[in-house]
């Protein structure tokens, strides 16, 4: 086995973090795409081979767990190694590392393969990539593996009037606009969890009645979250966001989130995240207050998942 490569640095800025007052997810995504693009380079397949090519490593399935929150101001690191080589793609790791402590802080499972920049078809793994990956092979550690998340086969792509006569809540609606788009004008990661992440606060209001913006004392956090891209929409599609509760458990909830195109019906990507009821004044989580738990017991929707 191999060591881990360091593939990005950088710092938590006061932009990236949310009404909790720590990093917002979609930035933790965000930076794991640095590493990406960091590690293809190691793979021999940096920026200008990309462009070459007309082809670049993409992430289909994403495993993440927050480790510990990152506040405005905390220095990082990210590292990162191959778990598996395959024909089509590799199955990487990342971990990001607080830069004093030297503890993870958050950890990165995806599956990525070489997918054409145009059409975004799958291709065959260059063979000088497949040699280098060989030789950056690591272990898994403990604290990277899936924890409340199982990790299962996708189920086969939901529809739009599938999730409505299930009763999911409506919780985002918009267009991708170039903002959220990468350089060939398809949505980028980030923004498939940003758009999750943007949806949050009208799932609380629609589910228990509550506004995030009148509850400073208590929020939320998510520890877990699995992510299945199934197509990258382009620039100027219309998306729409449908989320429901899959389970409750004794300190935590999972919900899961499918996302369509409005046009078609078709889904984009499918997510499930574990999540805890966080105390803002002391950092830690909360037993899920009983009123909440009634009525979060009444909300679950049998059949969900990615």
């Amino acid at each position: 086995m191999s060591e881990m490569i360091e593939v990005a640095r950088s710092s938590v800025q006061t932009w990236e973090c949310d009404q909790m007052g720590h990093l917002n997810v979609q930035f933790y995504v965000e930076k794991a795409g640095s590493g990406l693009a960091a590690l293809a380079l190691a793979l021999g397949l940096g920026p200008r081979n990309a462009r070459n090519e007309g082809a670049r490593l993409q992430v289909s399935d994403h495993h993440v767990r927050f480790l510990r929150e990152q506040r405005p101001g905390a220095p990082f690191f990210l590292r990162a190694g191959v778990l598996e080589v395959r024909d089509f793609g590799l199955r990487i790791y990342e971990e990001m590392v607080n830069t004093v402590s030297g503890e993870p802080a958050a950890t990165f499972i995806a599956e990525v393969q070489w997918v054409d920049d145009e059409n975004r078809e799958v291709k065959p793994l260059p063979a000088k990539a497949k040699t280098a990956a060989n030789a950056l092979v690591v272990a898994l550690p403990a604290h990277g593996a899936p924890r409340g998340l199982e990790i299962y086969d996708p189920r086969p792509a939901p529809k739009l009037k599938e999730a409505d006569a299930m009763g999911m809540v409506r919780t985002w609606q918009g267009e991708v606009d170039a903002a959220r788009c990468d350089p060939q004008g398809f949505l980028s990661v980030r923004h498939f969890m940003g758009i999750v992440s943007d949806g949050i606060p009208n799932l609380l209001a629609q589910t228990s009645g509550s506004d995030r913006s009148k509850t400073p004392s208590v929020g939320g956090a998510a520890l877990e979250y699995r992510f299945v891209y199934r197509r990258y929409p382009r620039v100027g599609d219309l998306l729409t966001l449908r989320s429901g509760l899959k389970q409750v458990g004794p300190k935590t909830y999972t919900w899961c989130h499918w996302l369509f195109d409005l046009e078609s019906g078709q889904s984009v990507a499918t997510a499930e995240a574990v999540a805890i009821a966080l105390d803002l004044t002391t950092r830690k989580s909360i037993p899920i207050p009983d009123e909440m738990r009634a009525n979060l017991e009444t909300l679950v929707i049998e059949g969900l998942g990615v």
